[in-house]
């Protein structure tokens, strides 16, 4: 649900969003701007974790780091392989596996915590273009192939 706002922006930031919805078709200062405050909001609520773009849109990652989404999927990996694992062990065998410091796999763990559904729906998504890409291969060694004869 949304509620109406009155905001009033400097003339440069104005000027920016404008540029920004220009070179975004589909989109209107009003969701730019909601999405670029609730991001803000976000990384302000999680230190360590921002927000950039790519080709399947914006997601949550660390800043010098890797998506939140990747160090989840780490985790669930390593998860399954040592089901039995404690809590020190679990976190000490993500860093080691991810190259990430305590503090980076902590605002990972909590950013994830908060948005469990926005973090699962990315890794889903990472699935299905895996899957894809992988019956697009097969596919294109099988034309490759030396017909027999």
């Amino acid at each position: 649900m949304t509620a109406p706002r009155s905001v009033r922006f400097d003339e440069g930031v104005l000027s920016r969003l404008d540029r920004y919805v220009r070179e975004h078709p589909g989109s209107s200062s009003s969701s730019v701007a909601n999405m670029f405050v609730d991001e803000a909001l976000r990384s302000h609520e999680h230190p360590g974790v921002i927000f950039r773009s790519g080709p399947t849109g914006r997601r949550a990652a660390l800043s010098g780091g890797p998506d939140v989404w990747e160090v989840i999927t780490a985790l669930n990996a390593i998860r399954e392989e040592s089901p039995q694992a404690s809590q020190t062990a679990l976190l000490g065998e993500l860093g080691d596996v991810t190259g990430l410091s305590a503090a980076q796999v902590s605002a990972a763990l909590r950013y994830y915590a908060a948005y469990p559904g926005e973090v699962e729906e990315r890794i889903a998504l990472n699935e299905e273009v895996a899957e894809r890409e992988e019956q697009l291969w097969a596919a294109q060694q099988k034309l490759l192939q030396k017909p027999m004869t």
